[in-house]
Formats: C-alpha cells, structure tokens, sequence
C-alpha cells in the first residue's frame, strides 16, 4: 500500500475524496499515455540539462533539430565550458534568446566541472546549485535519468493541475509541494511529462478541446462550459 506524503504547500491535508480524484486523473493519463517521456532528444544526462534550458520559449523539435550540431562541437562538459560564446550562439541562434541560452548553457557547463568533475549530481539540491538550473530543469532530468521521485512545474502543469482544481497555488514550487501531497512518491517521476503532454493536446492554453476532454467532469475551469460549446450555468 502506498504511503502518502505530508501536507499541502498552505499546511492542510488533502481529503480522502481529493486524493481520488487525483487518483482517477492519473489514472485517465496513464492510460492516454502508458508511456511518457521528455520529447527532447539526449544521449545522457549533462546534454538533457543542456537541452532543457534551450528548450525556453521554444519548441522541442526545433531544440531537437540544434542539439546534434551543438554536441558534436561540444561533446563534453569540458569542452562547452571553454567554448566561444560567439560560436555557441551561432549554433542555438534557431532556439531564441540565443545569447543568454548561450550564457547559460556555457556557465552550466563551467559549473559542472568546478563543482563536480564534470558529472551530473543525481541530487536536486546539488543540481540547483548551477547557474541557470532551477527546479524545474533539475526535477526533469532526476525523473527522467534516474526515475528519481520528482516534479517538474512548467506551465503547462500549472495550468492542468489549477483548471482540474488540484492546486490553489500560482507558485511553481508551491504548485510541487500540492501535487507531492496528492500523489503517491512512486508515481511522482511519470507525473510532468503526462500533464504537460495533456496540456498541449487536450488543455491548451487558448484553444482547449473541453469538448473531448476525458477530464471534464473533474475540471473546475469556468471556461469549460463555453469551450464545450455548451451554455454556462
């Protein structure tokens, strides 16, 4: 039997009826998607942070289409750390805010080498400490490299999980601490990736397909009705 974690980001515990909810949209993911994982292609853990970071504001195709060129001139941390940021930036100039992509890609680099020998921590705590690396980015290569019990908030999470009334919270981090108190630890690492595959099939920001949509008696969303093509109220 899994055990629950502790309370919500605001201190309250989440109620029996609230956690089967919670149950039965994962549930609904699971089944629309048995198998979730990052879109963006990577061949190990440093290229996934690298990739995570470009991904800002940008597709994952288009990071996808850049990331082989990238690695094969930077094929290693050392390597990106004591790159030219002129010529990283001619590279990830597709992606979007390439200079401070670049920037932040190179002082990731230079942070893995001086802060741990150029190899990926397998710790949140140690990850948050490169530049340009916060949770989000950190939570998405521990679940996704090590199935490590994390969850990545992006936006697409945080509008699922407030639309389906899961959370109350509009912080990123507070929007974690609801979801880990709902959900049991083993199902953390494949939690992301579902909603924020969700969000952009189904719950998309403007364009929403309530009308379809196997979550829609659990939503909690006032728009829901209009997006339906129903009458509201």
């Amino acid at each position: 039997m899994s055990v629950m974690p502790g309370p919500r980001s605001n201190g309250t515990t989440p109620t029996r009826s609230e956690r089967g909810k919670a149950r039965s949209v994962f549930n609904r993911l699971l089944k629309r998607y048995p198998q979730s994982r990052t879109a963006l292609d990577y061949a190990n853990a440093w290229q996934l942070l690298v990739v995570t970071v470009l991904s800002a504001q940008t597709t994952d195709e288009n990071v996808n289409k850049v990331a082989p060129v990238l690695f094969q001139h930077y094929s290693s941390t050392a390597e990106l750390a004591d790159a030219r940021p002129e010529d990283v930036e001619r590279i990830v100039f597709s992606t979007g805010f390439y200079r401070q992509k670049t920037r932040s890609i190179i002082e990731l680099a230079q942070d893995l080498e001086d802060l741990y020998a150029g190899e990926v921590p397998a710790d949140i705590d140690k990850l948050v400490k490169l530049r340009g690396v916060g949770r989000k980015t950190a939570s998405v290569v521990l679940a996704e490299v090590w199935d490590v019990p994390a969850i990545a908030v992006d936006t697409h999470v945080k509008r699922v999980a407030g639309r389906l009334g899961l959370t109350e919270e509009t912080d990123p981090e507070r929007i974690e601490g609801d979801l880990k108190a709902l959900y049991p630890k083993e199902t953390w690492s494949g939690l992301s990736m579902r909603f924020i595959q969700f969000g952009r099939d189904v719950c998309d920001a403007r364009r929403p397909t309530c009308g379809s949509c196997e979550m829609f008696r659990f939503c909690e969303w006032p728009g829901r009705f209009e997006a339906a093509g129903k009458l509201s109220g």
